[in-house]
């Protein structure tokens, strides 16, 4: 049997563990709003790396109450958001873990980002996960590259509407709760996995070809209806540049409270009441959204330091919409934005950023300028194609830079390096060539 390559993230090493992959999630939860009281088991099928005596998951603040490995009880220690389980499994064998768990979920707390993952809203749940969020509801291998199958089961009082990644395959109704069941079947990043939970409306378009879905608060229905109207057209004009949407649906949910940013999951994306402004002057971001559907969720990153290759496509996918869609074009938009960048100050090395500046705006926009110099360099022809075989070549896995510049040179009767060490590699800013 094949394993993975063990690598250790360099810029978040303590965050889990390269020692097994995992190939499956079975998450059943059991949440009370009023009280915040969340109960879970959680049973895990990964196939171990190198011969094992002992590994760990990553999970927040619940007390463990049981851990079995392949069905028998296992030795634990549960500390500093790190469940380490003794149990001995040879190189390649496949195991089963199941832990149960219980507490009141808390944001992982972090010193560059702040608080992540679960979070109380007013009347409901958000989950928003990336970079390290994902402990804080369920114990998992937090590293981006290593990618499951995911079965997500929710019971939680009957007003409430759970939204969860994948397609819903089961409800069922209690006297006071209902329990939705999701089935994720592309494999995910732990920071890509998420439940909302809300009074939400919901609506689903199921005569597209990609079916749009939509979770929201009734007062913002008419407001939602015209700022999200053009996603189909969004997905239209990304299918041809990107090549066809990785999954299943696609799924907007809005909460009834504001938010700072949009928050990406696979095949879904969340905004905040306050991303509803009845003039579409968010587009951008819906754009963005749907963009990391492509470069982020479906071909993902092998650890953090590759972060452009999220950030970059996607912030550069606002610029292709604005032209599709008739705005400002995307040749237009790049270089009002380099004049804007060269003002500043040129200290960011777009393939190594350091952790402090993994989602530093300057990372956004320089990224989006380097992916405009490579299309000037290979011209929109060989440029799209390029993209299309790349996701297509690298559908639900992992990639790095590396990987993208060697990729890129195949369509290219010219040398590019030049070009990515001066985008990539140096601080400075170029000039568009």
């Amino acid at each position: 049997m094949a394993y993975c390559q063990v690598v250790i993230d360099p810029y978040l090493p303590t965050h889990g563990d390269p020692s097994y992959h995992v190939e499956h999630y079975d998450l059943e939860l059991d949440y009370r709003v009023g009280a915040g009281r969340l109960s879970g088991r959680a049973k895990i099928t990964a196939v171990a790396n190198t011969a094992l005596t002992r590994f760990t998951l990553d999970l927040g603040v619940f007390r463990v109450n049981r851990v079995t490995v392949d069905g028998k009880p296992a030795r634990f220690a549960h500390r500093a958001h790190k469940l380490a389980v003794q149990a001995k499994v040879p190189a390649g064998r496949q195991f089963t873990v199941e832990v149960r768990y219980v507490g009141n979920p808390e944001p992982i707390r972090t010193r560059h980002w702040g608080e992540l993952g679960w979070d109380h809203l007013e009347d409901g749940v958000l989950v928003a996960s990336q970079p390290v969020g994902a402990p804080s509801w369920f114990p998992c291998n937090d590293r981006p590259s290593d990618k499951a199958a995911y079965r997500i089961s929710v019971t939680t009082g009957s007003p409430y509407r759970v939204v969860a990644n994948g397609d819903l395959i089961d409800g069922r109704v209690s006297a006071s709760t209902t329990t939705w069941v999701y089935l994720q079947l592309e494999p995910m990043a732990t920071y890509l996995a998420t439940i909302q939970i809300g009074r939400y409306e919901y609506f689903e378009r199921a005569d597209e070809r990609v079916p749009m879905r939509a979770a929201y608060p009734m007062r913002l229905m008419e407001g939602y209806a015209h700022d999200f109207g053009r996603q189909t057209d969004m997905m239209i004009a990304f299918e041809r540049m990107f090549g066809p949407y990785p999954f299943s649906a696609y799924t907007v949910v809005v909460t009834d409270d504001d938010l700072d940013i949009p928050i990406e999951a696979q095949g879904m994306s969340i905004f905040g009441a306050n991303h509803v402004d009845g003039r579409r002057g968010y587009e951008r971001l819906v754009a963005h959204e749907l963009a990391h559907q492509w470069f982020g969720n479906s071909v993902s990153i092998v650890d953090w330091r590759q972060i452009w290759l999220n950030e970059g496509f996607a912030a550069y996918s606002e610029w292709l919409w604005s032209q599709a869609s008739g705005g400002q074009s995307a040749d237009a938009l790049a270089r009002a934005t380099w004049s804007r960048v060269a003002k500043l100050p040129q200290d960011l090395v777009l393939a190594d950023p350091g952790v402090d500046r993994m989602f530093d705006d300057l990372l956004y926009q320089r990224g989006a300028l380097a992916v405009h110099a490579l299309r000037l360099r290979l011209g929109d022809a060989a440029f799209f194609a390029m993209l299309r075989e790349w996701t297509t070549q690298n559908r639900h896995g992992s990639v790095s830079i590396e990987d993208f510049t060697q990729h890129a040179q195949r369509h290219s009767p010219r040398p590019l390096g030049d070009l990515f060490t001066a985008w990539l590699y140096e601080a400075r800013l170029p000039e568009f060539g």
